[in-house]
């Protein structure tokens, strides 16, 4: 199945988090493209470092709660701790896509349910999946991004080759 992960990080080495974040997800799944890296303006609460982030296609076998719990664990392994809503974290890691699913638990919501209104979502995966559909709107990424209008507080901070060179002991990414 392909799927489509958002990535973020705002704490630390924002670099770095997302290449260990990039690696270890390259060990369980074929990563297939990987965005440039933005920065951008925290959404919510405003009183916090601006973010780094990216979005990657990837090809996985796993379950789409199978790929939940792969990015969970992640976000673990690499010291993010639970924090209150739109808080500051070390990495973030969303299913934004899973083939054409529609996922609805307690757990997973599947597409991610506020990735129509987020422009630090929609301007890297426009980049990548520009004609990707939206499978409960019927509209395409580009569409989605257009509809926001004027985007603002999202700047490109690295190509995606760029940000792969520069990486140290980072490999699987095309």
């Amino acid at each position: 199945t392909i799927a489509y992960l958002g990535l973020g990080s705002n704490l630390g080495d924002r670099k770095q988090n997302l290449a260990q974040a990039l690696e270890l997800v390259s060990q369980q799944v074929v990563m297939e493209q990987l965005s440039s890296v933005y920065e951008t303006e925290p959404v919510g609460y405003k009183q916090q470092p601006l973010f780094l982030n990216a979005v990657c296609r990837i090809s996985t076998e796993l379950s789409p709660e199978q790929l939940l719990g792969l990015a969970k664990g992640i976000e673990v392994k690499l010291g993010r701790i639970p924090g209150f809503h739109n808080a500051p974290r070390l990495i973030d890691i969303d299913i934004l896509f899973y083939g054409e699913e529609v996922v609805s638990s307690r757990e997973l919501t599947i597409p991610h349910p506020r990735l129509a209104e987020r422009a630090f979502v929609l301007v890297p995966l426009a980049e990548i999946a520009p004609g990707l559909i939206h499978p409960e709107n019927g509209r395409t990424i580009r569409e989605l991004l257009d509809k926001l209008g004027i985007v603002s507080g999202v700047r490109k901070w690295a190509e995606a080759e760029e940000f792969v060179n520069r990486r140290q002991n980072v490999s699987g990414i095309c």
